[in-house]
């Protein structure tokens, strides 16, 4: 790209004291690495660069949105790479914002400094590993996700030459660094050289990477990498000191721009990659173009895997948000918090350029694009469920925690995502959907039942599962946080409520258990119950005993194996609700129903001993089970010491008995 010239400012001279700044110690480490790694790909460094400029050009659009005079004279953006085989440079350009001083120092001097720290430690663990760990991601590939753009020019290059003039600006600055550990910057003296405005980087290669000044080298990465890119990249070739015709390197049309069947799925993934910075492959790929009211191209994916950030409170969404290929929003709003693991691009044609932020979330047209492109999302993810199960359950292990935000955020939708949810239940076959739940439901069974908890391991193996487990009826295994939250707000599915095992009484009397097994136990001798006033006793003696350690103490119907559970009293809080509000400091512990199965052989033993007059005995015993019906339930007694001493004398008891 020729540079033009301002007759009254080219001849201004301005004392050029160039000052030398030292990187950081982290820095002059990532740089090391990048220059003496192995890279499997290279030409990275050009991906990087072009982005960089067509960024540059992206933000200087949108300023002169307001400011058109920062543009006069020169409208029309591009991107220009010349290639000096014989000198040996490469230098990409660009008429995009520019730079300042203080932007060149910000911009080139710093790197984030806990992105370079994790650069550096995944490279490093790389290099002492070598090439045979497969699992670990090539040091290539981790560039986009640690932001060090700019400087994967030392790749190829020995030393960088940056020039930048901000746009509306009559100074232009030199920043050169040979990337060991230092760089220099300058006013430039002769306004003739710089750029009327924008970045131009002059790559001096390595006498190995030479074959990157070659131009068709470069018009084949150009095409693989950025072929995307909305500006245009035009390849200048230098030849016996001469500038040949510019050639046209890219389709300088925005991916999301043309038809479906005007993109490869190549172009869809690098596409992807360079949009989000992840380099696995989507999941899904949305899109379509909308037409009629409103008028909106989309791109959507959903990645493979689950983003670093996805948990990130600071995360605004992963939609980025163009007005007729004008950058508006970066991180616009444009799909509702469970569904910030989509990442992509909407371009309107209705929204006015000069639409702010804050004016975006009362826009009407962004408010239907809204509406619409989430119900898109929410349709493609159903088909791929109801399609693909399998490929879906791997999405679902990976964003299904944040897809069930919306069962009590998104009430407009709920009936959608309830659809759309799937569950680990009792069942043991896999994800289960609530209409596989309802249409297996058990003759007399009324509710949806649920169990939380933060143990997949602990929770399947409840005490309170075992009357469920016994008479065939499903349980949904809940043990995401969020679990205990949306369970509070919906109501229920098709009708049937949602309840949880660990609230109220079971009312498990009217569906018989279809476990043979356990109905030959109840019917055993060793599983005989206590008379019921002998029961009777025995349930207010514990209560006594324990006090206001508990809200009741009640004969159990949905304990088989288990001596004692705990549960909340009817109308209480569920007890995996309660115990996180109680860690998040929200809330207190209150007074749990202890519930006793009258057919074990340890009620049975505790009503025998208060028969005989052994209250000590059935005191210590009552204490105990209790305990266990805490520990059972992941808690800790409320006196580890009492506890430990009475189980030991429990089993010295046992032991000199059987002795």
């Amino acid at each position: 790209m020729a540079a033009k010239t301002k007759t009254d400012k080219s001849n201004k001279t301005k004392p050029n004291k160039a000052e030398t700044k030292p990187f950081t110690a982290e820095v002059s480490r990532l740089l090391e690495i990048l220059v003496h790694s192995v890279y499997t790909d290279r030409e990275v460094f050009l991906r990087e660069l072009i982005s960089n400029a067509a960024d540059a050009c992206d933000r200087l659009r949108y300023e002169a949105v307001t400011d058109p005079s920062l543009t006069e004279g020169a409208e029309d953006f591009a991107i220009t790479i010349t290639a000096n085989e014989a000198a040996g440079t490469l230098t990409i350009a660009d008429n995009g914002v520019g730079m300042s001083r203080d932007e060149l120092i910000e911009n080139l001097g710093t790197i984030a400094r806990s992105g370079t720290r994790a650069f550096v430690s995944a490279t490093g663990e790389n290099e002492n590993r070598g090439e045979k760990d497969g699992d670990q991601p090539a040091p290539t590939s981790l560039i986009g996700q640690f932001g060090v753009g700019f400087y994967s020019s030392f790749i190829v290059a020995h030393e960088v030459e940056v020039i930048s003039r901000r746009a509306g600006s009559d100074e232009a600055w030199s920043w050169i660094s040979d990337g060991t550990g230092a760089y220099a910057i300058s006013a430039v003296d002769d306004l003739n050289t710089a750029p009327e405005r924008g970045t131009r980087i002059t790559l001096n290669l390595r006498e190995n990477d030479k074959k990157f000044a070659d131009p068709a080298s470069l018009a084949h990465i150009v095409r693989t990498h950025s072929d995307h890119v909305q500006f245009p990249i035009d390849i200048v070739e230098i030849k016996d000191g001469e500038a040949g015709e510019p050639t046209r390197a890219n389709a300088a049309n925005a991916l999301w721009a043309r038809a479906k069947s005007d993109v490869t799925d190549e172009q869809y993934k690098e596409f992807y990659g360079s949009l989000s910075g992840l380099f696995d492959d989507p999941a899904i790929t949305i899109h379509y173009r909308a037409e009629g009211r409103h008028e909106y191209s989309v791109l959507f994916f959903v990645p493979g895997s689950r983003p670093f950030d996805l948990f990130e409170p600071s995360r605004k969404g992963g939609v980025k948000l163009y007005v007729r290929r004008v950058l508006i929003d970066p991180e616009a709003t444009l799909l509702p918090p469970y569904l910030r693991f989509v990442r992509g691009v909407v371009d309107s044609e209705d929204m006015p350029l000069t639409i702010s932020r804050d004016m975006l979330q009362q826009n009407p047209v962004a408010d239907a694009i809204r509406s619409a492109v989430t119900k898109r999302v929410l349709t493609t993810l159903q088909k791929e469920a109801d399609k693909k199960p399998q490929s879906f359950a791997k999405l679902w292990d990976a964003f299904g925690p944040v897809i069930k935000e919306g069962l009590y955020e998104d009430y407009e939708r709920r009936d959608d995502l309830l659809e759309l949810v799937r569950f680990n239940t009792t069942k043991g076959d896999g994800l289960r959907s609530l209409k596989d739940y309802v249409a297996d439901m058990k003759e007399n069974q009324t509710a949806i039942y649920t169990l939380t908890g933060d143990d997949p391991a602990r929770i399947a193996a409840s005490p309170q599962l075992e009357g469920f487990r016994a008479r065939g009826l499903e349980v949904l295994l809940l043990t995401d946080p969020v679990d205990s939250f949306w369970t509070q707000g919906v109501m229920g599915y098709d009708g049937k409520p949602f309840r949880s095992i660990t609230q109220g009484a079971a009312d498990l009397g009217n569906i018989p258990t279809d476990d043979a097994e356990n109905s030959e136990k109840d019917k055993s001798d060793d599983n005989k119950q206590p008379e019921a006033a002998e029961l009777a006793t025995a349930l207010a003696f514990i209560k006594e005993t324990l006090g206001d350690a508990v809200a009741d103490v009640t004969a159990s119907d949905r304990l088989v194996d288990s001596p004692a559970c705990l549960v909340s009293a009817e109308g209480g809080l569920d007890r995996g609700f309660e115990k996180l509000m109680r860690e998040r400091g929200k809330g207190e512990r209150n007074a749990p129903v202890l519930e006793v199965n009258p057919g074990h052989a340890v009620v049975s033993a505790l009503s025998s001993r208060l028969g005989q007059g052994g209250k000590q005995a059935a005191a210590d015993a009552a204490r105990t089970l209790f305990d266990y019906a805490l520990i059972a339930d992941g808690e800790i007694p409320d006196d580890p010491q009492s506890f430990g001493k009475r189980l030991t004398a429990l089993l010295e008891a046992s032991l000199a008995e059987n002795a």
